[in-house]
């Protein structure tokens, strides 16, 4: 469905579209000439801003989507959540702890051979 009714441009766009047809135009041109083609860069730019509303408008509809879908996971997240908690320890006490046992194992040892 498209909207037939067309809105009278800005003048602010009527002017910078006359400007830019100004600046183009040729030397044999016409001025109804370049009155069409000041009509035509008019229609360009309020096309170009009605794509621009349009895609902004897009967006923020996909952004509110998103913010509430991120709310209604977040709390079902939040009672689905299981806290497990682990400990892990280095191993380098483990191995200083076995490595001394191991040190002195082997001294009593040698200190009970060497006494008998």
């Amino acid at each position: 469905m498209t909207n037939n009714s067309y809105q009278k441009p800005s003048p602010q766009t009527q002017e910078e579209a006359l400007k830019l047809a100004k600046a183009t135009q040729r030397p044999a041109q016409t001025k109804e000439q370049t009155k069409l083609i000041a009509q035509g860069i008019q229609k360009g730019i309020d096309l170009y801003k009605k794509q621009q509303k349009d895609k902004a408008r897009e967006i923020n509809k996909r952004l509110k989507k998103a913010a509430k879908q991120k709310e209604g996971s977040f709390e079902v997240d939040q009672s689905d959540v299981e806290e497990i908690i682990i400990y892990r320890q280095h191993w380098l006490p483990w191995l200083l702890l076995i490595v001394s046992w191991l040190g002195m194992g082997v001294y009593l040892l040698l200190n009970f051979r060497l006494s008998h």
